[in-house]
């Protein structure tokens, strides 16, 4: 991993639609030339991902928007929820760009 390398941690229900997400997200970044480590985790996985991990910044899908407060009260990093167009029509290039503004 590169040393300025941001890491961008996607959470859903399951794990599964998220992961859909990554790879577009990744060929997003692949494309503009932005070094950054993408994974997804199911929301009962979550701590423990979060722990092993330690992301720069959490991106929740909109079906545990409800997950967000409980989110931002526990961690130091940004947390957002996914904007539900953007999840649903699997707009990684977008999704990219939300979380890398969120680091900025």
């Amino acid at each position: 991993m590169a040393e300025n390398e941001k890491t961008i941690m996607l959470v859903c229900a399951a794990g599964m639609s998220t992961s859909m997400l990554v790879r577009k997200m990744l060929d997003a970044a692949e494309q503009t030339d932005v070094h950054v480590k993408i994974f997804a985790a199911s929301a009962s996985d979550a701590q423990d991902q979060l722990a092993a991990e330690h992301p720069d910044v959490l991106l929740l899908g909109p079906q545990v928007r409800y997950l967000e407060s409980d989110f931002k009260k526990t961690l130091t990093i940004p947390v957002a929820v996914i904007n539900m167009q953007d999840y649903g029509l699997m707009k990684g290039d977008h999704v990219l760009q939300t979380a890398l503004d969120l680091m900025a």
